[in-house]
């Protein structure tokens, strides 16, 4: 009998980043411009990342988190069920009169201009910042009220610990000011089939071209 072991790989991402550094010392792993000075990104230097032969994930996918998330629809996932689609993501709470609404509007006009047979391979997924407020059940009528209730939308609720993390990765920063109002950074992720970080966007209203792109 021979024993099984895990067995590795290192490929090589280059790392870009905008020659004014417009957002201070922020990089990207897919060639572009800069959407403030709309110069060219360069390639800054080259990093290694370690890949696990066995699964398919690299360190840098937040299919590697183990935390679990509750849908809108009442199901129970990790992140990593989301596996296999490139994902536009949002960090929001629905009783937000402030930036959600213009968050969830930009998520919509991100989704028109995708073309529909495009779709199926396209997962949008809205994460809450206020887990306690934000039930599943909320996220369902959140969802309809947005008319955001087809397959290629996912409302997600976890632990104040699990969004805190979350959070982390995405580089978002949130904090509550009252019983039911937050403070919180107005950005856009999108990752890779792979769970891997791709570009983000800023602001809200903002020209989504490289985004949809």
């Amino acid at each position: 009998m021979g024993s099984c072991k895990k067995t590795s790989k290192k490929s090589t991402e280059i790392v870009y980043q905008c020659p004014m550094k417009c957002e201070n010392e922020k990089t990207f792993t897919v060639e572009g411009s800069c959407s403030i000075c709309k110069m060219d990104l360069k390639p800054i230097s080259t990093k290694s990342t370690k890949i696990l032969a066995t699964k398919g994930i690299s360190e840098n996918s937040i299919f590697n988190l183990t935390s679990k998330w509750n849908t809108e629809e009442g199901e129970t996932i990790q992140l990593e069920n989301l596996k296999g689609k490139t994902l536009v993501m949002v960090m929001i709470y629905t009783s937000c009169k402030a930036a959600c609404p213009r968050l969830v509007a930009d998520m919509r006009n991100i989704e028109s201009k995708i073309p529909k047979k495009l779709l199926n391979d396209i997962s949008f997924v809205l994460i809450s910042i206020d887990p306690e407020t934000d039930t599943p059940q909320r996220l369902k009528e959140f969802a309809i009220e947005n008319y955001m209730d087809d397959k290629q939308w996912t409302f997600l609720q976890g632990s104040v610990s699990s969004v805190r993390e979350f959070a982390n990765v995405l580089a978002v920063k949130y904090k509550q000011i009252s019983p039911l109002d937050f403070s919180h950074s107005n950005i856009i992720s999108v990752f890779n089939q792979e769970g891997e970080l791709v570009h983000q966007q800023e602001g809200l209203g903002v020209d989504n071209k490289e985004t949809i792109n």
